[in-house]
Formats: structure tokens, C-alpha cells, sequence
């Protein structure tokens, strides 16, 4: 299982450099493999992302905008779901992957 968050590198807005800085730290920080996946680098994978997010899922205007968050070729969700599931500390789920020992998930 490959976890792949989609970023755009060259984005003017401070405030995606952030959520995108926030995700990837604390991905590598937990330990959990992933692959940066940029948008601005390839059409080709910009074109996957905003076909495979859910229409549910998608803005009312305009294209979803990065990070955005898959499991192998399955939608997890964007920066405000992973916030969510990282202050109920339930990420690991969100993730699809097992919960590490420390985490609230593996209590019975």
C-alpha cells in the first residue's frame, strides 16, 4: 500500500505551503512511507488527481485544490480531513493503514 500526497510546488499560497508542509512532517515524523506526488510537474498526475477525487468531495467552483490524500488509487481525503483525523487521533484509519501502538486506535 503506497500512500501518495498530491502537492503543487510551486504554488503562490502560503497557506497550501503549509497544510502540504504540515501533512508531509507529519508523515515522516510517524514513521509512515510515502510518495509526494507534484501536480505542477506532471499533467498527467494533476488530470488523475481531480478525475479520481469523489464529485461528493469536489469544490462547487473550480478544481480541487492540493494536498490531497490517496492510498494506492483510493481517495482519503484533503487537509481538513487529515486535521480532523490527526486531533481524534484516529490517522492511521484514515489512512487505511494499521494503528501504530501508540496511537488511540490500538486501545481495545
Amino acid at each position: 500500500m503506497v500512500i501518495r500526497v498530491f502537492i503543487a510546488s510551486s504554488s503562490g499560497s502560503v497557506a497550501m505551503k503549509k497544510r502540504q508542509q504540515d501533512i508531509v512532517r507529519f508523515l515522516e515524523a510517524n514513521k509512515i512511507d510515502f510518495v509526494e506526488v507534484d501536480i505542477t510537474m506532471s499533467e498527467e498526475q494533476r488530470r488523475w488527481m481531480y478525475k479520481n477525487i469523489p464529485k461528493d468531495k469536489q469544490p462547487s467552483q473550480g478544481n480541487p485544490l492540493p494536498p490531497q490524500i490517496f492510498s494506492d488509487d483510493e481517495y482519503r481525503g484533503d487537509y481538513d480531513s487529515f486535521f480532523e483525523s490527526k486531533e481524534s487521533n484516529t490517522v492511521f484509519t484514515f489512512l487505511g493503514l494499521k494503528p501504530s501502538l501508540a496511537s488511540k486506535e490500538s486501545e481495545p
